[in-house]
């Protein structure tokens, strides 16, 4: 079910270069299909701490960097870069690694690229070409730095070096880059489907060209652990203090006259009470 080898080591398949595109007609297209998905298999999308967005250095591109659990996680990070995101970076563009590529060819017109695991040296090709996407400020790079789809909950967090190399050598090439750490939860609460909780941390700013990739990667791999289990203890607590819907569904129709029946009982019971 969870393999520690990427795919297209295991597979043994080549990733063929695709260059991020930004296409307003599959943006258009991905605008309309992204968002349905998501919104078709999840009750709701809530977001909190937006505001740390503020505090990254304006003049530079911004790294999300998120846990890979799941299939959802892609078109997720589509619907938080166009639907959230933008409230604070105006038209961002969105930069992502996707393995296995060759099976989505049309994904490199909103944004996406290839990433090859086949071996270190495959994959440095991918890596250079990821940092050259870093140049301008309204460019929203995402990136789940693990590697690999590791399981809800899978500690301690492993972080791969390509994070810590793209952060580096964007500082090298132009002056620096912003990280920033997204939380990310499929839970169920009180509905009939899961929702979706998303948090962002507060960005760091990697200015220095001569930074130890290692240490980089070992603090960051602590500090978002600590992030993380932050955010689930919160939610296993029921505090939900800060949260903004992004979208939340209506009652289906059996639901609602669940809820009707509830609250009918409820009062039948005070009523009951009183006398």
């Amino acid at each position: 079910m969870y393999s520690a080898i990427p795919p297209t080591k295991l597979r043994n398949r080549e990733e063929k270069f695709r260059e991020a595109k930004n296409v307003p007609f599959w943006h258009f297209i991905g605008d309309i299909v992204f968002p349905k998905m998501i919104e078709s298999r999840f009750c709701s999308l809530m977001y909190k701490n937006l505001e740390n967005l503020e505090l990254r250095d304006k003049t530079k591109a911004t790294i999300f960097y998120a846990p890979h659990n799941n299939w959802w996680d892609g078109v997720l990070a589509y619907n938080i870069v166009y639907r959230i995101v933008s409230k604070v970076i105006k038209k961002p563009r969105f930069r992502f690694m996707i393995e296995e590529m060759n099976r989505f060819p049309l994904f490199q017109y909103v944004g996406c690229f290839p990433i090859n695991k086949k071996s270190p040296q495959a994959s440095m090709k991918f890596l250079q070409y990821a940092v050259t996407t870093l140049k301008d400020p309204d460019i929203a790079f995402w990136i789940f730095p693990q590697g690999i789809i590791r399981p809800p909950l899978y500690r301690p967090e492993i972080f791969q070096s390509g994070l810590a190399y793209i952060a580096k050598d964007a500082a090298k090439k132009y002056g620096g880059v912003n990280l920033v750490p997204v939380a990310i939860n499929y839970t169920f609460l009180r509905q009939d489907r899961p929702e979706i909780l998303v948090e962002f941390g507060k960005p760091r700013i990697i200015t220095d060209p001569k930074l130890n990739r290692k240490e980089l990667t070992e603090v960051i791999e602590k500090e978002f652990e600590h992030f993380l289990d932050k955010q689930q203890k919160d939610i296993s607590s029921a505090n939900f203090e800060g949260y903004h819907y992004l979208f939340k569904q209506k009652l289906k129709w059996w639901r609602y006259i669940e809820q009707k029946l509830k609250t009918k009982g409820l009062k039948n019971k005070q009523t009951v009470d009183l006398k």
